[in-house]
């Protein structure tokens, strides 16, 4: 084996494109470019400064990556797979970005796609996938996060209207949203409207002094007697099965999202191990360095894998909740240990936003707790094994 060159994608491990149909494997790469041109060489000041390019929105609907799991009105209507792995190549780059993909297709998007009538899809749809509108989705308040069935933002009836009070917190693009779907208590249940930017009453503050997901906008969302008509409503979505599908959509990408970052992170330490010499010879010649970079390359398969099985399941229409439970509290999990143990390997130069897994890891730091905790998705599963919900 001496001599033997090193792989530069450690997913060749398992031979992970070999599950992928050349189309998949096409949208693949077209994403990676268009993210190595125009994110990746910025994306370290961009972290470091707190800063969103909003730019790139309507750059990524053109490339058609916004909505582009949805059919209609402007959307790519891809299979689950092909979504799932522009995720990954997304978080790859940095968090932040598939965050901010995710909320608007898999969030703002699927929610009007689902539950919205035909006058809000032609509205917004459109213009949410060429990137021309921002969305964001206002579910988790200050006090109730995995308990969204407590909220306390209401909405009740005057005349024709609804006027809506409450707040939302954690809420990924609210501050740049032309449009949040806000998901309400009432007097028949938890409901969903729409609200566009500037409607009186509605107002957003940013979420500053973050160590994590510093690329990506996240506020809080406030309602003071916002006065909505009707038409503002989702007329299909009743109770807590409306928002928990959004979210369903976005921890679908979210588990392919975090295989993309543990990749990036692997890459960089395999390229640094062989790069980097102490006592003559290059790190990854070492013992202790050859078994961190083969156990991060195997669990990162595993993730792969479970991540391209899971995403059949759902081209299939056969996926289950407690499936994507799996998904993602494993997917992340493995991230998140990789990043941390490529940190390593970098020695001290891990602590540079020239090189990214410490950006990963306090970004993957976020994403173990948001769309359902790590806690949350152990009970889904646990439910799912025993039958016996454990929430209380």
């Amino acid at each position: 084996m001496s001599g033997a060159k090193p792989m530069k994608d450690p997913l060749d491990l398992v031979d992970f494109s070999s599950v992928l149909t050349d189309e998949e494997r096409d949208i693949q790469s077209t994403v990676a470019k268009f993210l190595a041109d125009r994110v990746r060489p910025h994306i370290g000041d961009w972290f470091e400064n707190a800063h969103f390019a909003r730019e790139i929105a309507p750059e990524l609907g053109k490339l058609g990556v916004l909505g582009m799991h949805l059919e209609g009105y402007g959307c790519a209507g891809t299979n689950a797979v092909s979504y799932g792995l522009a995720c990954l190549e997304l978080e790859a780059a940095d968090s932040g970005f598939r965050s901010f993909v995710s909320v608007q297709g898999s969030l703002s998007m699927y929610s009007i796609w689902r539950w919205g009538s035909e006058e809000q899809k032609q509205e917004w749809l459109p213009r949410l996938a060429a990137g021309e509108a921002i969305g964001c989705f206002g579910l988790t308040e200050p006090d109730f996060g995995s308990d969204p069935a407590n909220m306390r933002t209401h909405a009740v009836r005057d005349g024709d209207d609804w006027v809506l009070n409450g707040s939302k917190m954690w809420i990924t693009n609210g501050g740049i949203a032309d449009v949040a779907t806000v998901w309400a208590q009432t007097e028949d249940g938890v409901r969903g409207f729409l609200i566009p930017h500037g409607t009186p009453g509605f107002t957003t503050q940013d979420i500053k002094q973050k160590m994590s997901l510093r690329a990506s906008i996240t506020s809080e969302l406030y309602f003071d007697n916002v006065r909505l008509p009707e038409s503002a409503r989702l007329p299909h979505a009743q109770g807590l099965r409306g928002p928990l599908s959004c979210l369903n959509e976005a921890r679908f990408g979210i588990l392919f999202g975090a295989v993309g970052a543990a990749r990036d992170c692997l890459q960089t330490a395999l390229e640094y191990a062989d790069s980097r010499v102490q006592f003559d010879k290059p790190i990854s010649t070492f013992q202790l360095t050859q078994k961190k970079l083969a156990d991060m390359s195997v669990s990162l398969g595993n993730a792969a894998l479970l991540a391209a099985h899971l995403g059949r399941l759902k081209d299939q229409g056969r996926i289950r909740p407690e499936q994507i439970s799996v998904g993602k509290l494993n997917n992340v999990r493995e991230a998140l240990a990789i990043a941390r143990e490529c940190r390593t390997v970098l020695g001290a130069n891990g602590i540079s936003l020239e090189y990214s897994p410490l950006r990963h890891a306090n970004n993957l730091e976020s994403v173990l707790t948001y769309e359902g905790t790590s806690e949350i998705h152990t009970l889904v599963i646990g439910q799912a094994l025993t039958g016996q919900a454990a929430y209380r």
